[in-house]
């Protein structure tokens, strides 16, 4: 069978957060593309990513993120934090001077951007690399599943800087790590190497760098021999086992698989 073509998604706001989105069938890439500035992460990168689910075909069941040069992100943008400035973004200073509403909001809109990468209808992987701070970090914890290279290393940084983590990756820490672990890799604000971050449950797994490319890319196409619809719906019964009691859960595979029955016997004819 013949690859379907990589087809670039065109959007205003991802090409002044230099962020690309191909799709090639089933599979979209994210990519992060400001090696310059080792992936540093502005406002107009959380408006981006809160904007590709919106853009992407209805067909699409993986993305996965990655990104170019040595480091996946470096996390926020300094400019932001030290009143230099970038435009269209908001520095740490200006925000602070808004009423508690307007901060609530602001901080809302940023949020968008990290939150549907646990979609019901998606899975989601990232392909991390050298270093993930902070944004960074937090991002790479949005997606379902992250490989990491052997070179990366991840850190929470705010609290440190007299910060909170807010993009979505409190919650999203202690679920991999668990609270105690959570709460000393927040406090410290130390680096998490590529074999703690397997062991402690962070990422699936850690490659050579020269591999990660194609790791990923043996996982998508793993994941993608799967009937459609049958990834997707084992997803939304394994990501909400912890919250439902045991009947509930039975009764969330009993209805699941009606589902898959019925898809079945239409694709049997």
């Amino acid at each position: 069978m013949t690859p379907a073509p990589a087809q670039t998604v065109h959007d205003d706001r991802l090409d002044e957060a230099r962020i690309r989105v191909t799709v090639t069938g089933a599979r979209a890439d994210v990519v992060l593309d400001s090696p310059q500035t080792r992936n540093a992460q502005t406002a107009s990168t959380w408006r981006a990513l809160a904007a590709v689910p919106t853009l992407l075909p209805g067909d699409v069941r993986v993305v996965v993120l990655s990104a170019v040069g040595p480091s996946f992100s470096a996390g926020l943008d300094r400019r932001l934090m030290d009143g230099t400035g970038v435009p269209g973004s908001l520095g740490l200073l200006d925000i602070a001077r808004l009423d508690e509403a307007e901060i609530d909001r602001v901080i809302g809109e940023y949020q968008r951007g990290f939150t549907w990468w646990r979609a019901s209808d998606l899975v989601t992987v990232a392909a991390v690399q050298g270093h993930a701070v902070g944004a960074g970090f937090q991002l790479a914890l949005a997606t379902d599943l992250m490989v990491v290279a052997d070179d990366v290393a991840l850190a929470m940084r705010e609290t440190t800087l007299g910060l909170v983590p807010d993009l979505g990756g409190t919650g999203l820490l202690v679920d991999a790590v668990g609270y105690p672990r959570a709460l000393e890799i927040c406090a410290t604000g130390r680096w998490v190497r590529a074999d703690e971050a397997v062991s402690s449950g962070l990422a699936l797994l850690s490659v050579p760098h020269d591999r990660l490319t194609a790791t990923v890319d043996d996982l998508v196409d793993a994941m993608l021999a799967a009937p459609p619809g049958s990834l997707t719906a084992t997803k939304r019964l394994l990501a909400g086992a912890r919250e439902r009691g045991r009947p509930d859960q039975l009764a969330a595979e009993r209805a699941e698989q009606r589902g898959r029955l019925r898809d079945l016997a239409a694709r049997l004819g």
